[in-house]
């Protein structure tokens, strides 16, 4: 039985595709929309002539400033889809001016001001691969757009290739615009890019323990600088970005606010997250239940001075 079809409310009104299976599609609402705070994501949803409706959430990469005029989305077509009726696929298939749905609710916790706070004075380094990117266009162009400037924020993001790069001139625009750059693409297939003369390999290895110090540099902190007490770290994309950022970062004593990595690694509630992430899969970011590997983990938090339980293990 064919899915409910959904109501129609908004138009596509820009298709800009950077390769043939990822882009960034505006979308305008019939209705004045709300506004929402960076890092929120909205529902869309297209119908299809046979199965029926679709819908899928989808992160806002546009600022705020301009929900008046549309919102953005950047998409990557689904090769593999878990669902017989994907909405990438009819994404994809969409024409300039076509109709679409978008609800009217947007909603979302992955934001600063729902994590460390707009007022935290530190370096905020945002952690992206692929599509993750969009929370993060949307928050540094906000930014950008009310101050001036986004001097406290520098953003790592990783792609196969230099055309999967989303918005990089406009990011290289508003980010490096000082001696020490702080949007910081890096390209995990170099070897089928000669041109490429940036970062390599994948975007969570420069948090290693032997690459944090040449990232170090190229941020401006200081030998040993990349720590909680000057930075806060916020992750996006699929679970082996955030995972091995997450585990990298736990030498220098960063702190996830994931309720349930906290209760594995037995953090006091007292202990404030330093790094906070949002999941675009599903598969476990750690196998909480290798007790070898909660035990690894905690020796890292242990070792930089974070205070853990002692009876620390694998939750059910």
């Amino acid at each position: 039985m064919a899915a409910k079809p959904v109501e129609y409310n908004a138009t596509i009104t820009h298709i800009n595709l950077l390769t043939p299976t990822l882009g960034i599609f505006r979308v305008k609402p019939d209705e004045p929309a709300e506004s929402f705070i960076p890092g929120q994501y909205v529902i869309l949803g297209l119908n299809h002539e046979e199965k029926g409706g679709v819908m899928r959430a989808y992160s806002i990469a546009s600022p705020p400033y301009l929900h008046n005029e549309y919102f953005e989305f950047f998409v990557r077509y689904v090769n593999h889809p878990t669902s017989d009726n994907p909405l990438t696929h009819l994404l994809f298939a969409a024409k300039e001016g076509d109709r679409i749905m978008m609800r009217k609710r947007i909603q979302g916790h992955f934001t600063v001001e729902k994590t460390m706070g707009l007022e935290d004075p530190r370096l905020r380094v945002l952690v992206a691969s692929g599509t993750g990117l969009a929370p993060f266009t949307s928050m540094v162009f906000e930014w950008y757009h009310q101050l001036g400037h986004a001097r406290n924020s520098a953003i790592l993001y990783g792609a196969s290739y230099p055309t999967d790069l989303g918005y990089r001139e406009e990011l290289e625009a508003v980010l490096n615009r000082s001696e020490h750059p702080r949007f910081l693409p890096s390209i995990s297939r170099p070897h089928e890019a000669p041109e490429w003369d940036g970062l390599t390999g994948r975007v969570e290895n420069h948090f290693s323990p032997e690459q944090i110090g040449f990232l170090e540099h190229q941020l401006g902190l200081p030998e040993g600088g990349f720590n909680p007490e000057n930075c806060t770290v916020m992750i996006c994309g699929l679970q082996g970005t955030i995972a091995n950022t997450l585990t990298s970062l736990l030498y220098r004593g960063f702190v996830p606010a994931d309720r349930k990595l906290r209760r594995v690694f037995g953090i006091p509630q007292e202990v404030k997250p330093t790094l906070f992430f949002e999941q675009y899969d599903t598969t476990p970011i750690i196998d909480t239940k290798d007790e070898a590997v909660v035990a690894e983990l905690v020796e890292r938090l242990r070792a930089a001075g974070v205070p853990a339980g002692e009876g620390a293990k694998a939750a059910g």
